[in-house]
């Protein structure tokens, strides 16, 4: 496994039940802003023997958008939010700033990230 795979999941595994992220936050908490097309491409090489709620992650739109994955599915996605709680659409929309989880400064600080770039993350996702 990658740094950036081990880093990808310490973050996805930092979401509590019922709250999620979008694939541009979990890149910026990683201290690589932009990748988010790279955050997908990681989690989904983890293949399904990797435990991690994987399915508290997707687009900033708040739209599950899983395609061409054997391991997951938009449906199975959308049951296990379900399962948390979030409500989401037929047409697999939920209204993400309702659910969007913000780590505190504490918890970034613990990703290693440069104290810098923690309060710059600190200031953009408005986190106390």
């Amino acid at each position: 496994m990658t740094p950036f795979q081990h880093a990808v999941l310490a973050v996805v595994r930092l979401i509590p039940h019922g709250k999620v992220v979008s694939y541009g936050q979990v890149a910026a908490y990683v201290g690589v802003p932009r990748a988010a097309r790279q955050v997908g491409w990681a989690m989904r090489s983890l293949g399904s023997a990797t435990n991690f709620p994987w399915w508290r992650v997707l687009n900033n739109s708040g739209k599950i958008t899983i395609a061409g994955n054997w391991n997951a599915t938009a449906s199975l996605q959308k049951e296990l939010l379900e399962a948390e709680g979030v409500v989401i659409s037929d047409d697999y929309e939920l209204n993400i700033e309702a659910y969007r989880f913000r780590p505190d400064a504490a918890t970034l600080t613990d990703l290693r990230l440069d104290p810098d770039y923690v309060q710059k993350m600190l200031s953009r996702y408005g986190i106390n």
